[in-house]
């Protein structure tokens, strides 16, 4: 195997470990992170015509799942320790990160064109979604019933954060009271919350790709300014805003950290044109 190509199959898996953290860190989707890192559409074409290029697509998943699966698991090791811990600048890293990608992603949005409307599509996207996010949570807020329905229910969540790109699914499991509950039940490897969590992601994801694969043939630049204004709502969200017991070291970290995340979000999309 070339450098190249074994280099692109580590940037992939990369990739995959980010997008798995998606499905674990609170205010993180794992589908705008497929947008921001160029794979999104890509994965809902292969979803919704899944014979289609079966062994070439498959070829090209395979590292993004297995780093999809090592990042989830990973994470619901490490995501109670750092965000109990250093929630505020582990929360800057992954703004970063956004940040980084931005320049790459307004690209790909304007690929075939930009026009007025498709702006305005993204300023009122972004305005209601902000809107959303801050308010809806009080929609849902209080614990449910852990049982097989509603795993399987926390699984089509998390299942829609890959599909609509921007939704935290982590976010609605915290506020159903079902979050800690999932990450520990990943982290011990409880096979009653994993299968039925699985289900619900499988589920769910093949039933709406076909018709996301639609809407991105028939509307692709209206669609990918949609997507930009829920990315941009959910970074704005996950900014953090309680700096409270954080000392002057602590600000030089989490200034640090955005910088990292900025500079990692910046390479990784220059990588991703080089080896394209």
């Amino acid at each position: 195997m070339d450098k190249p190509r074994s280099f692109d199959w580590l940037l992939r898996f990369i990739k995959g470990i980010f997008i798995g953290s998606g499905f674990i860190l609170p205010g993180v989707s794992g589908g705008a992170l497929a947008a921001v890192f160029g794979i999104y559409e890509r994965i809902i074409t292969f979803l919704a015509h899944i014979t289609k290029n079966f062994k070439e697509n498959v070829r090209f998943f395979i590292p993004i799942g297995l780093g999809a699966v090592f990042g989830i698991f990973i994470f619901s090791f490490v995501v109670s320790f750092l965000l109990g811990n250093y929630q505020t600048p582990i929360l800057w890293f992954f703004v970063g990160c956004i940040v980084g990608t931005v320049p790459a992603l307004w690209a790909e949005a304007g690929k075939h064109g930009r026009e007025p409307r498709d702006i305005y599509i993204l300023i009122i996207t972004f305005v209601l979604a902000l809107l959303f996010l801050i308010y809806g949570q009080n929609l849902i807020q209080g614990a449910v019933d852990q049982n097989l329905y509603t795993w399987v229910l926390a699984g089509g969540l998390i299942g829609l954060g890959m599909i609509i790109p921007g939704l935290s699914p982590s976010n609605f499991l915290i506020y159903m009271g079902m979050y800690k509950a999932m990450s520990d039940g990943i982290k011990d490897g409880e096979w009653s919350i994993i299968i039925p969590v699985f289900l619900g992601v499988v589920i769910c994801v093949l039933s709406l790709s076909k018709l996301m694969d639609f809407i991105f043939r028939k509307a692709y630049r209206p669609l990918f300014h949609f997507i930009l204004g829920v990315v941009f709502a959910s970074t704005v969200m996950i900014v953090p805003v309680d700096y409270s017991g954080i000392t002057l070291l602590g600000l030089l970290a989490c200034a640090a950290l955005l910088l990292a995340g900025t500079l990692l979000g910046w390479w990784m999309t220059r990588l991703e044109e080089k080896y394209k």
